[in-house]
């Protein structure tokens, strides 16, 4: 381990921070806009599944790039494409189009396809060996994103005589103090025992283990990003709950899902990667349970606690667990794949999130997780299965 290496760490925390805050800003203000500028009910929730479909079709693009020029440079341009989105989605409001709002909104998510790598980044700084720690101190710069995020929106939506429009000023002020953080950024070099060596193929790579991973991620992914979606809008228009009480509900998610990040590394350390999923998978369930029953504001406030919580633990433990699965020439494609597949699943979520919202009740919606559910445990068993039959051997 390099003596930069906690520095480093230090400043893609704080970097992710400052950027990462414009996404619970979307979450939380986009489809409220969405409500008032889309021509039809079901399309309110478009511009946050716009957000995902930007994350989901950036994540190439940021591979390539990254091969090409290197993580720093990769990080700051795709960051300054999210101010460029902030100040879109600003002026969309502005002028009341809807369409140009989703095209902002979806330039945001093209921005944070490279802010989730943050995350791969800041593992090779430390090493494998400390993948947990890692991955666990950038998820931490969330906490103050899950905070920040929300409570810029309200602090901008009154800026001008525009609602909102303000809100996203604040977002491309976040992001210009994170690429100047990312400044004291210095990447980990390359590996000098797999220059040589050219990434396998796709095809090649795939073991119980890398297909556990991305199950582990992206079932985190989808059922976070189709209940949280949901929330705001089921919240404050079907069971007229207070705007201040929505916030407070996603700010206690988003808090839920990266405070976590405090303690996960002692708890990998003392429980393992797989019972940390089984945790996680079990916290999911939970939220299942409880939407079949309570649709009160605390109601609300625990499912998506546990909605955090589970994602925390099925996020990082799919993170951990891709990096154990691959040759270091192979981490790039592995990492795209993985994130490509997270990311193109949340954005199927997000996207039918309002059209199931138009056709079901909480209760139904929420059950609708039990699909990803099961297929992680399908993953899981056919992991542990080989894993027996090779230490069997």
């Amino acid at each position: 381990m390099r003596v930069d290496s906690f520095a480093n760490l230090a400043v893609l925390a704080a970097a992710n921070a400052f950027a990462f805050l414009s996404m619970p800003l979307v979450i939380f203000v986009a489809s409220l806009v969405g409500t008032n500028l889309a021509s039809s009910a079901d399309l309110a929730t478009v511009p946050v599944a716009a957000s995902v479909i930007g994350t989901a079709m950036g994540i190439w693009p940021v591979s390539k790039i990254t091969t090409r020029f290197g993580r720093k440079p990769t990080f700051i341009l795709f960051i300054w494409c999210g101010v460029v989105a902030c100040l879109t989605a600003s002026r969309a409001i502005a002028l009341g189009s809807f369409e140009l709002f989703c095209v902002g909104t979806f330039l945001v998510g093209f921005a944070m396809a490279a802010v989730q790598q943050l995350r791969y980044a800041a593992i090779e700084c430390m090493g494998n060996n400390r993948a947990a720690t890692a991955a666990s101190i950038i998820l931490s710069g969330g906490i103050f994103a899950a905070f920040a995020g929300p409570e810029l929106a309200v602090i901008g939506k009154d800026f001008t005589s525009v609602e909102y429009q303000g809100s996203f000023w604040m977002a491309a002020c976040s992001l210009v103090l994170a690429s100047l953080i990312l400044l004291g950024f210095t990447a980990a070099p390359p590996q000098d025992k797999d220059t040589s060596l050219k990434p396998r193929p796709i095809r090649e790579m795939i073991n119980p283990g890398f297909c556990l991973a991305i199950c582990s991620g992206a079932s985190a992914f989808f059922v976070m990003s189709f209940i949280m979606t949901a929330t705001p809008i089921s919240m404050h228009h079907h069971f007229m709950h207070s705007l201040e009480d929505t916030k407070f509900v996603i700010q206690s998610h988003i808090m839920a899902m990266f405070l976590p990040s405090l303690i996960s590394p002692l708890l990998f350390r003392w429980f393992g990667t797989i019972n940390m999923m089984k945790i996680g998978l079990g916290a999911y369930l939970l939220v299942i349970l409880i939407g079949n029953f309570f649709t009160s504001v605390p109601g609300f406030w625990v499912q998506l606690v546990f909605l955090g919580i589970g994602w925390n633990f099925l996020f990082v433990a799919g993170t951990i667990k891709l990096a154990s699965t691959h040759e270091h020439q192979d981490r790039l494609k592995a990492q795209a794949t993985n994130d490509g597949l997270i990311f193109g699943l949340q954005a199927v979520a997000a996207v039918s999130a309002g059209v199931v919202m138009a056709k079901v009740n909480w209760a139904g919606l929420v059950m609708i997780g039990l699909v990803p559910a099961v297929l992680l445990l399908v993953a899981m068993s056919w992991y542990l299965v080989s894993e027996k039959k090779s230490l069997g051997q």
